[in-house]
């Protein structure tokens, strides 16, 4: 069995810019334009991170118009940011990796 796909999914975490992106994702849907602002980055550079983020298949976008809004495919992810954010805690790193509204995905 390959473990490609979790190497790439955890590969894909584990840069700044993305676990940002995905942090204001879990708020809900955001187009590269709101994206670019929040993280002061050049839009080519948000677009680069999405398209890893794709990759992975944790996020897609829909089109409306000629804007394309990006959001989370698994609500599973916020459950994996919520353990990751205990995991550190519980090893002296307090990190937020959700928004502070942020609910789980499935009762824990």
């Amino acid at each position: 069995m390959s473990m490609d796909a979790a190497v790439a999914l955890f590969r894909s975490l584990g840069d700044a810019t993305r676990l940002a992106i995905l942090k204001r994702l879990a708020e809900g849907e955001a187009r590269v334009v709101d994206l670019s602002r929040l993280l002061e980055l050049p839009q080519s550079t948000v677009s680069s991170h999405l398209a890893c983020l794709r990759g992975c298949r944790i996020v897609d976008y829909r089109t409306q118009g000629r804007q394309s809004f990006y959001s989370l495919t698994r609500p599973e992810l916020v459950d994996l940011l919520r353990s990751a954010e205990h995991l550190l805690a519980e090893t002296g790193d307090t990190v937020a990796l959700r928004p502070a509204h942020t609910t789980p995905a499935a009762a824990t």
